[in-house]
């Protein structure tokens, strides 16, 4: 009788480490996220007007050659302090939410607290991607 919770305990245990590889992206990568945001040029209304080119800009397209329009954004402090703000917000949120977690984890049990969290991150990358700056 008691080996029968055996392949549950390593069930879970697997599905456990998957989620967390397939979730646990969204925190750790954000640097990844926040280049690819200033590439679809999410919040770039706190930017002000683009100056342009500075001097002779010839010959900088053949010194750079394909990279060059990959790191032509200009930095602008008000974008990158928003994208700071989310993080910062995300990573409070995350360590906050262990209460309310463990006492779902606890009262429900860990099928319901999964399918919970999986609902919430579903619901939150379904709005990142249906989203446009």
């Amino acid at each position: 009788m008691a080996g029968q919770g055996l392949p549950l305990h390593v069930a879970t245990l697997l599905t456990g480490l998957l989620e967390c590889l397939g979730f646990a992206g969204v925190l750790f990568g954000w640097p990844s996220l926040v280049f690819v945001f200033k590439n679809e040029d999410y919040f770039k209304d706190l930017c002000g007007p683009d100056a342009g080119p500075i001097g002779n800009a010839t010959g900088q397209a053949g010194r750079l050659g394909c990279m060059g329009d990959l790191f032509s954004t200009p930095d602008c402090k008000a974008q990158d302090e928003r994208f700071s703000l989310i993080f910062t917000l995300g990573s409070f949120m995350n360590n906050f939410m262990t209460f309310p977690t463990g006492y779902i984890f606890d009262r429900f049990k860990t099928t319901v607290a999964r399918l919970i969290a999986i609902f919430f991150y579903t619901t939150a990358t379904l709005i990142i991607a249906f989203t446009s700056a």
